[in-house]
């Protein structure tokens, strides 16, 4: 990932950052190239990726007080369009998403809470089937040294129970511990991970499951704002497969 970032006052529009991104899995290469425009309360981001397809989104800062409006499409995918409009208050959000097509779908999210305790739902309805998509509901709770939550989803068919320790009063190294719960396929699965400044500069961070997925991800700062990432996950009961492998570069004055 590569971040470029100019400052052009002279001009209407203001040129943010430049991204470029590339992944490799089984021996085959996808990347894409990004733009980013602001334009005073207007954000402009523009995406082609490696299969010609033109992604662009539109943001409006405060067209209402404390809202933020949000509208996507994709080319030549003219059935992608998205609107989406959200609230902001000291102690509560609430999101409503509609795609733009003939029968659209409509996703409705909303949080209530304080900084230590958190509830949130969300909800999916399909117009045209008359059914719902999803709907997820999910209660955290945040401390100074640890985080917990746990999470109602897949309409009802899974739960997931998560807990973060941080290791230092920096927030830098932490321990993380995952249990899932289908109940379709009363399946299990378990995850550990963590992560660990090696140094000021250097992160390592790390997770496996019971099924033997095993990933892992190394960010350095080259210089200050500037950083280079490694990660890789592999298949630890599949070794014959290829593992998958991921660059990246950020880079902002």
């Amino acid at each position: 990932m590569h971040n470029v970032h100019f400052n052009m006052t002279s001009c209407f529009f203001s040129f943010q950052t430049l991204t470029s991104t590339s992944v490799t899995k089984g021996g085959l290469s996808t990347g894409d190239v990004a733009a980013l425009y602001k334009y005073k309360n207007t954000v402009i981001d523009v995406k082609l990726d490696t299969a010609s397809t033109i992604s662009t989104t539109l943001t409006f800062n405060d067209v209402l007080p404390s809202t933020k409006t949000i509208a996507s499409f994709k080319l030549p995918d003219y059935n992608s369009g998205k609107l989406e409009v959200q609230y902001f208050h000291d102690h509560a959000t609430l999101t409503t998403a509609v795609a733009l097509k003939q029968s659209p779908v409509i996703d409705v999210s909303a949080t209530v809470g304080t900084p230590t305790i958190a509830l949130g739902a969300e909800a999916g309805y399909d117009t045209s089937s008359g059914g719902f998509t999803k709907y997820t509901a999910g209660i955290s709770v945040t401390r100074p040294d640890s985080s917990a939550s746990v999470i109602l989803g897949d309409k009802g068919d899974s739960i997931k129970a998560s807990y973060l320790h941080h290791l230092d009063l920096l927030k830098k190294s932490a321990a993380v511990a995952e249990i899932t719960r289908k109940f379709s396929t009363n399946e299990n699965t378990f995850t550990v991970g963590g992560s660990f400044a090696v140094d000021p500069l250097t992160q390592v961070k790390a997770r496996l499951n019971n099924r033997g997925k095993l990933g892992a991800l190394l960010q350095h700062e080259i210089i200050p704002k500037s950083v280079f990432t490694v990660s890789g996950e592999i298949d630890t009961k599949a070794l014959d497969k290829n593992p998958r492998f991921g660059l990246a570069i950020a880079l902002k004055p």
